[in-house]
């Protein structure tokens, strides 16, 4: 495998090394450039924000989707015919004609072409051809009578008048085909079908003219078969209902028709067309009883049973005033081979026309006549070709380096500047907006796997005020608060076209945003688990001022109507509870107090440094968890989602994030007055926590003083209470004294 010599640039953007496009060469060894390094391999051809004639012109097997092959197809194609890549970095809509390579076959007849164009226009001295001359030149073109396509339009051959309506005819039973031109037409394929439908509905109505039983009554057969169809089930009903009669005449009465049914009839305004007499028996039921003809019928039966007579009975029956029921199964029986071969009908393309228009557009120069006209306009098919080549040409000079700037890497993804082919618009939403929009056909297939991403991402119905058109989208929100958006949330969008669309968000794929909001993440959970504790302590408080108030009342009542007045708290218990109210103040008083006596004696910055830390502590781990959450977020499932084929990993930053996702920010040297004259005021409350604040300083003050812990010594030892005296210890008893010694001894 020979050594690629060609010097590649790259970039890192997203995480991932890409390549980067900066001379014609690196567009023309792109078949060199190993595909692991393309961003996307595959992307569809449609939804996409990118010239239709471009992708129409790469998707050259029209599936619908541009391949990493069609790609490269494209390059070589151009490589071909121009003397260099270069002009394409340009993406200018002209091209001189001294770009065109005359050195290759291909080359040369290309810009033989491309002078036939300018010519055409009265630019014959032109030194450049534009985008907008090879569009005029295909429409002058394709307005032609013979234009290359394969398509004629029934008023291209309007001077032969018998082929213009043989078009016509083929239109009308086969549908039309639009021509380059914009007229309705026929192409081969369909004139094949038309004339192979003609011949087989000719082949159908022969096959019934040799069987004398399938046409009983020759062309009248067919409205014979219509009468008897039409009542063919009423009739079958009715005499299943008079053999039941007959089998046990207690259903006679009830087989003609439900009571109750009889009773709404009597309350409505008849005609022979009120839809409820429709269900009842197209005649009176009883045992064994022939269908009446011509009189005692249900009304709304008497014009079918008067046709199924004219039409069908007299002429295969005869005149008759009733019909048995084997009159009514030979009638059937008479009528049966038509229904047959009217079931294995052919041809059905050309029912609209009569046996005798048939016949004249089954003659070999009927055919010979169309096939003729699509053959004269497929000659000048080459000369299409080589216009078609010419706007191939001017479309990817222009459009190609956006393409490969969204497809072999993402460079306009990850530019602010510029809008990827893939983007259909921008969301305000909660004061923000959001720039990163995707196209979405099925919410339930896409949101899947889009959910891989980690990216907070809002689906959002659309509908276009005053049109009723609708789309669904899906924002990446990437900056910005979650809480704020829920379900329900209104919304305006606005397309890449500048038109408005009413936003509702209909469902949300909920992930980490920012830091700012991992930040506050966990003070938001400490608020609202101490508001929740306060509304319970509140609560707890309020239902029991309610009971203590009701049992009061209750007292009072008592006392009224001479009942026995509750006990009252005697003096033991009120000591308690007072004794038990002292210690708690005392204990809080101690605490702020100690808290008060610690902080005092910690230099400023200590304390500064401490407050820091708690704050650290506390938000620190939710801000790293989140943290790594959004380095994990990655647009290529979204993408994936979507159609694409990524072949990379496409991450972005915080600063990317916040660039995407815009929060409102106030413009640069706006003036802003902060007194808002409709604020609530707040005094009363702030006189509180303030009196709060100093009550509970004061009460650990004194507290700490009843300790004999006051820092300050020469008021300890004035202020100290008195110690109380301990009771004298009385002497011990002195010993006995030793006995005297005798005298004398």
């Amino acid at each position: 495998m020979p050594t690629d010599t060609h010097i590649w640039n790259f970039f890192k953007a997203g995480g991932a090394v890409q390549v980067d496009f900066k001379s014609g060469a690196d567009i023309a060894n792109l078949d060199k450039l190993d595909q692991k390094l393309w961003t996307a391999l595959s992307c569809p051809a449609t939804g996409l924000r990118f010239d239709a004639g471009t992708l129409s012109a790469l998707d050259t097997d029209k599936d619908g989707r541009i391949r990493a092959p069609e790609v490269l197809a494209a390059v070589a194609w151009l490589k071909a015919r121009l003397v260099s890549l270069d002009s394409i970095l340009a993406a200018s809509n002209t091209l001189p004609l001294s770009s065109f390579n005359t050195a290759t076959e291909e080359g040369k007849a290309l810009l033989t072409a491309v002078k036939e164009v300018l010519k055409s226009l009265g630019k014959a001295d032109a030194q450049e051809i534009s985008l907008a001359d090879a569009i005029d030149a295909e429409n002058a073109f394709s307005a032609t009578a013979f234009n290359g396509d394969g398509i004629v339009p029934p008023e291209s051959v309007a001077q032969d008048a018998a082929l213009s309506a043989t078009l016509a005819d083929i239109l009308a039973a086969t549908g039309p085909v639009t021509d380059a031109g914009g007229k309705e037409g026929v192409d081969q394929a369909h004139a094949d079908a038309f004339f192979a439908a003609v011949a087989a509905r000719l082949a159908w109505l022969e096959s019934a003219k040799q069987d004398a039983a399938v046409l009983p009554l020759g062309d009248g057969t067919a409205k014979a078969a219509a009468a008897a169809a039409k009542v063919a089930a009423k009739v079958d009903d009715y005499f299943t209902r008079c053999e039941l009669a007959a089998f046990d005449s207690r259903y006679e009465e009830k087989l003609n028709g439900k009571e109750s049914d009889l009773d709404k009839l009597s309350d409505l305004l008849l005609a022979s067309g009120t839809a409820e007499l429709e269900t009842l028996p197209i005649a009176k039921v009883a045992a064994n009883r022939p269908l009446p003809l011509d009189s005692d019928l249900n009304p709304y039966w008497i014009a079918a049973v008067a046709a199924l007579k004219a039409d069908a009975v007299v002429p295969l029956l005869g005149d008759r005033a009733t019909l048995t029921r084997a009159d009514w199964a030979a009638l059937k029986a008479k009528l049966a081979p038509f229904a047959a071969w009217q079931g294995s009908e052919a041809g059905k393309e050309a029912a609209a026309l009569s046996a005798e228009r048939l016949a004249e557009l089954a003659k070999p120069e009927a055919k010979k006549a169309v096939d003729a006209a699509i053959a004269k306009d497929l000659e000048t098919a080459p000369q299409r070709a080589l216009l078609q080549d010419v706007d191939k040409v001017l479309r990817l000079n222009a459009n190609l380096l956006t393409l490969l700037k969204n497809y072999v890497n993402m460079g306009q993804l990850y530019n602010p500047e510029l809008s990827p082919i893939f983007r259909v618009g921008s969301l305000y939403i909660d004061a923000r907006v959001c720039n990163l929009c995707f196209e979405v056909a099925d919410v339930g297939a896409f949101a899947p796997l889009a959910e891989a991403s980690k990216c907070h991402l809002a689906y959002c119905t659309l509908k276009r005020p005053g049109t009723g058109a609708t789309r669904t989208i899906c924002a990446a929100v990437t900056a910005g608060f979650a809480q704020t958006l829920w379900v329900g949330r209104n919304g305006v969008f606005y397309d890449l076209d500048g038109q408005d669309w009413e936003a509702v968000i209909t469902k949300i794929d909920e992930h980490a945003i920012s830091l700012k909001e991992a930040f506050w993440a966990p003070w938001q959970k400490i608020a609202k688990m101490i508001s929740e504790q306060i509304n319970k302590l509140l609560n707890a408080r309020n239902e029991a001022v309610l009971a203590k108030s009701t049992t009061n009342i209750a007292a009072a009542s008592d006392v009224a109507t001479g009942a026995t007045p509750p006990k009252k708290m005697d003096g033991a218990a009120l000591a308690s509870s007072v004794a038990a109210i002292g210690i708690a103040v005392g204990l809080l008083g101690s605490a702020v107090g100690g808290l008060v006596s610690t902080v005092s004696k910690i230099a400023i910055w200590k304390s500064c440094l401490g407050v820091l830390a708690v704050i650290l502590v506390v938000s620190l781990p939710s801000v790293l968890i989140t943290w790594f959450k959004l380095r994990g977020r990655d647009l290529a499932p979204i993408l994936n989602a979507g159609g694409w084929a990524i072949n990379r990993r496409l991450g972005f930053s915080l600063k990317l994030g916040r660039l995407w996702t815009k929060e409102a920010k106030l413009p640069p040297k706006s003036k802003l007055t902060l007194t808002d004259p409709f604020a609530d005021k707040h005094t009363g409350r702030n006189v509180a926590i303030i009196l709060l604040i100093l009550a509970a300083v004061g009460g650990g003050l004194f507290y700490r003083y009843r300790q004999q812990k006051w820092p300050f010594g020469a008021c300890r030892s004035c202020c100290a209470e008195p110690q109380q005296e301990q009771p004298a210890q009385p002497e011990a008893p002195a010993p006995p004294a030793a006995p005297a010694a005798p005298a004398g001894n």
